[in-house]
């Protein structure tokens, strides 16, 4: 088991496959793309399938699988087959884009992996094609209904982004009237690959929840996991639900279960922090099990309290984009 040093249990791993995404989200990257890792610098997937083994046996139970965009690297169902094999593994999800999953829904269904994160920042399609910088709303809206009526456990991205897309709250949520779908609505945070400066933000979860009371006054609080990130609501007489997460504000560190690995196998103990080390370097140059397991333990044994802690420790942590960190 992966307990860290403030005695939270670590069992769900966001590992990402690679940094690239066929999107340009302007909020993620600018025009131009970053420094995109050479591929001898990735996991490669037999890596990838062999790291989850080994975290399944340190208690590992979730793991979702992120990028970048996961579905631009053309091997991605090798390893969700693997993923699908392990026992002990309870949970096997993807964060995506959906331009790329259409083909891949079917075998995805029949290995049961059902839970699928789609980041979608508009519904309308002007709106939605300005921030992505991509002429891909029809492609992403198709595969979205799709994997509803398909009975995929589907959970909508909506990051809110003052000046751009808040407009669309209120319509995105329209959603859930009519399907059974999460609408997930996250704080702007500034892992832009230095395209924005920011300190504070204007919507936050608090004026995003306002917003919609303005609208729907009767909406109720669900029950979460202690461990959710997301606030859960129910709008009465609608199918689906809604969410608001603190992304920026960070109101759920002190029961973080969570740790992200690169595609280039940097170990991120948290968002705001710094990566503690390489394990991909660890894996080629040691291949020794008990090695790497041993340098995932000293990882988790030296995380920051909050992410607070962890942003007055290490200067410069925004200038990376959330496409090479991870999703």
């Amino acid at each position: 088991m992966l307990v860290d040093n403030h005695n939270r249990r670590i069992n769900y791993v966001r590992l990402a496959v690679t940094d690239r995404c066929n999107l340009r989200c302007n909020y993620c990257m600018p025009a131009e793309g970053i420094n995109f890792a050479k591929s001898d610098k990735l996991f490669t997937i037999d890596e990838l399938g062999r790291l989850s083994e080994l975290l399944v046996s340190q208690g590992v139970d979730k793991i979702r699988i992120t990028g970048g965009e996961p579905f631009v690297r053309k091997d991605l169902m090798v390893l969700f087959r693997k993923l699908a094999s392990l026992k002990g593994l309870n949970e096997i999800s993807v964060t995506t884009n959906a331009t790329l999953i259409g083909p891949y829904i079917d075998e995805l269904s029949e290995l049961g992996i059902k839970n699928v994160n789609v980041s979608m920042d508009a519904i309308n399609r002007e709106t939605f094609e300005k921030i992505t910088r991509r002429n891909q709303y029809d492609v992403v809206y198709e595969n979205l209904i799709r994997l509803i009526s398909e009975g995929f456990k589907v959970r909508i991205n909506f990051i809110a982004l003052e000046g751009q897309n808040t407009e669309d709250i209120l319509p995105m949520l329209e959603l859930t009237k009519h399907y059974d779908v999460s609408v997930r609505f996250l704080e702007e945070m500034p892992f832009n690959g230095g395209s924005k400066k920011f300190q504070t933000i204007k919507w936050d979860y608090k004026t995003i929840l306002q917003h919609i009371k303005n609208q729907y006054p009767d909406f109720y609080k669900l029950e979460s996991p202690d461990t959710s990130t997301s606030i859960n609501y129910k709008i009465p007489g609608f199918k689906g639900s809604f969410g608001v997460i603190p992304s920026f504000s960070r109101t759920f560190c002190g029961s973080c279960n969570r740790l992200r690995i690169s595609a280039t196998g940097d170990v991120i103990t948290c968002l705001y922090a710094k990566p503690s080390m390489n394990i991909r370097n660890i894996f080629r140059q040691e291949k020794s099990d008990q090695k790497v397991k041993q340098k995932i333990l000293e990882a988790i044994s030296n995380r920051a309290k909050t992410g607070f802690e962890a942003q007055q420790k290490y200067q410069g942590i925004f200038e990376n984009s959330m496409t090479s960190i991870g999703g």
